[in-house]
């Protein structure tokens, strides 16, 4: 704080002895420490303050600037959704367009086993036809 040396500190002890005397110089240099103590804890109350306060501030602007990004990721990302929904709305009204939907019959398993019911049965009378006949068929091989 001041830059005073050693033999200047003398000086002003001898200078202190001198004017107020043996008796009242303790008292003198105790208060005088005290109020020294205040006044480093004062300036060291304000030095916390004022680096809390910087901090505070430092924190703020870096709230600040990951909002400001994430609202522009967000305006980003919800651009990108709008285009990708309405390149597939587009999609699907040039599928709807080109096509009109024809009404898809239900298949009717019956009527199809039923005609693979009769195809065998076509076939093991005309199997037995040919044993009765003598009729030997070449073996087929299994598919190739």
């Amino acid at each position: 704080m001041f830059d005073i040396g050693f033999s200047e500190m003398f000086v002003i002890a001898a200078v202190a002895l001198v004017v107020l005397g043996p008796e009242r110089l303790p008292k003198v240099a105790r208060q005088a420490g005290e109020w020294m103590g205040k006044l480093r804890r004062y300036v060291d109350d304000v030095k916390s303050d004022l680096n809390r306060q910087m901090e505070l501030a430092e924190l703020r602007n870096i709230k600040d600037q990951v909002t400001d990004a994430a609202q522009s990721l967000k305006t980003s990302v919800e651009s990108v959704v709008s285009d990708t929904r309405s390149e597939f709305d587009s999609i699907q009204n040039a599928f709807e367009g080109s096509s009109t939907p024809e009404p898809q019959q239900a298949t009717d398993w019956d009527k199809i086993y039923a005609n693979r019911r009769m195809r065998e049965r076509i076939k093991d009378r005309r199997i037995e036809r040919e044993k009765e006949l003598g009729i030997k068929r070449p073996k087929r091989p299994l598919h190739r």
